[in-house]
């Protein structure tokens, strides 16, 4: 090895037998080394982000502030912006584009984007052809780095567009104004974005903040009844690991929630969002670099019943059986007594979910969704499962005969468990003074 170095003394450096006169008497000394020297730099650096959350009703009436301060606060010297709608929140409010364009003529005026209008729901995810036409959008909208992009609508259009933004000019600014009670209660308030591709749900994606998330709490009584519950098995299962009260609550006004009852409601998809957004800002895993994935309790089943079943299974639905077939499991195993495994079942089942879909009758398929859990976080199998109502612990390898009786236990719940009339006989002694919800139950698959 042969060492070079640079030697600085009263403005004057030595190279060698190069000497040379520098006019900045204030150079250090550094060493140089061959090209055949194997160097490695390894040094740790962070970047700091601004997660902004904002609650309102009607974000584009004409005396809302709260869109119009977000985009005056730093808008740069490019002032375009592209807007896009889902397809269900057009349909359901009249002359929503209009309302838009009248919305940036009064508050924004020097912007004036044009709103298009995409697909919602998860075909929008699902379909490639959708998808480059958000980027020949965003191309055509002659947009910047400091330009904005406001994605209007559920968390399938947020994740495509948020995906579509984050790879045009390496990163656009994304807004996300969430219109669904999924959406705000849980997807907005992450940092991921993706579509589906390859059979498998999120496969193409990537980590990046969003500028800000507004959730629009006016758009929750335009849902239809399955997108009105679909943020509501986000909110148990974040109350089931992080918030006890939250569970409490939620399981004492199941009929009120069903009955959409928005005085109720709203409070819990705020909770539910808030519990979201401080995961995403101060567990210090907002990237998922870690094996564990701690609010992902019944995600491995419900991405790939989505997958199973052609994704006529809604996300939250899909996520409510996977709730579900976890505590279920963690009961089976003994970890989680009975009394809070029943609460847990039947205030899904109270709700509104069914707890049952003819695609877990591919039992041994669906636990293939264990394999690309594992695949798509990386590392060892790592699922957060739960002892008791709010406390959680992570199991890194699975029993396949009891998550097989776990799965098989939930048919027969969709079957007899809503039946008040039987619910009585139904409980029969298991060994070690257990007992199960059904005569004839056992800790074994059909």
């Amino acid at each position: 090895m042969i060492q070079l170095c640079l030697y600085w003394g009263g403005g004057e450096v030595k190279y060698g037998n190069l000497r040379y006169v520098s006019k900045r008497p204030n150079l250090q000394a550094i060493e140089l080394t061959t090209a055949t020297y194997n160097v490695a730099h390894d040094v740790v650096f962070s970047c700091k982000f601004t997660h902004r959350l904002r609650f309102t009703a009607d974000v584009f009436a004409a005396g809302n502030d709260t869109l119009s301060e977000i985009l005056s606060a730093d808008s740069g010297n490019c002032p375009n912006v592209a807007v896009f709608v889902d397809s269900n929140v057009a349909r359901s409010r009249v002359d929503f584009s209009d309302r838009i364009g009248n919305y940036f003529r009064k508050h924004l005026p020097e912007k004036s984007p044009k709103v298009r209008i995409i697909p919602g729901g998860e075909q929008i995810k699902n379909t490639q052809p959708y998808f480059k036409r958000i980027l020949n959008d965003l191309e055509q909208s002659r947009l910047c780095r400091k330009s904005f992009v406001i994605a209007v609508g559920g968390g399938a259009v947020l994740d495509a567009v948020g995906f579509a933004a984050s790879i045009t000019h390496r990163g656009l600014r994304l807004i996300r104004v969430a219109t669904t009670t999924l959406s705000q209660a849980d997807s907005a308030m992450a940092v991921k974005n993706g579509i589906n591709a390859f059979g498998k749900k999120n496969y193409m994606g990537v980590f990046a903040a969003p500028w800000a998330i507004i959730n629009d709490e006016a758009t929750l009584e335009t849902l239809t009844t399955d997108q009105w519950l679909a943020g509501f098995s986000e909110a148990v299962k974040v109350a089931l690991l992080k918030d006890p009260l939250l569970f409490e609550y939620i399981d004492r006004n199941c009929e009120a929630v069903r009955s959409r009852n928005l005085d109720t409601a709203i409070p819990i998809i705020r909770r539910s969002g808030r519990l979201h957004f401080d995961h995403i800002t101060q567990n210090g895993d907002p990237f998922e670099r870690q094996d564990a994935r701690p609010l992902d309790f019944g995600h491995w089943s419900a991405h790939k019943l989505e997958q199973i079943s052609g994704f006529e299974l809604s996300h939250g639905q899909a996520v409510a059986i996977g709730i579900a077939i976890d505590a279920t499991y963690a009961n089976f195993m003994g970890w989680l007594c009975d009394a809070d495994h029943q609460r847990i079942l039947e205030c899904l089942n109270r709700m509104g979910f069914k707890l049952y879909h003819r695609a877990m009758k591919q039992a041994k398929t669906l636990l293939g969704g264990l394999d690309e859990f594992q695949e798509h976080l990386g590392g060892k199998l790592t699922i957060p499962s739960i002892s008791r109502i709010g406390e959680t612990f992570d199991i890194f390898e699975i029993d396949t005969n009891q998550m097989l009786a776990a799965i098989s236990y939930l048919k027969r719940f969709n079957e007899w468990g809503r039946n008040d009339d039987k619910t009585d006989s139904l409980h029969t002694d298991l060994p070690g003074g257990r007992r199960s919800l059904f005569s004839g139950a056992s800790r074994q698959a059909d």
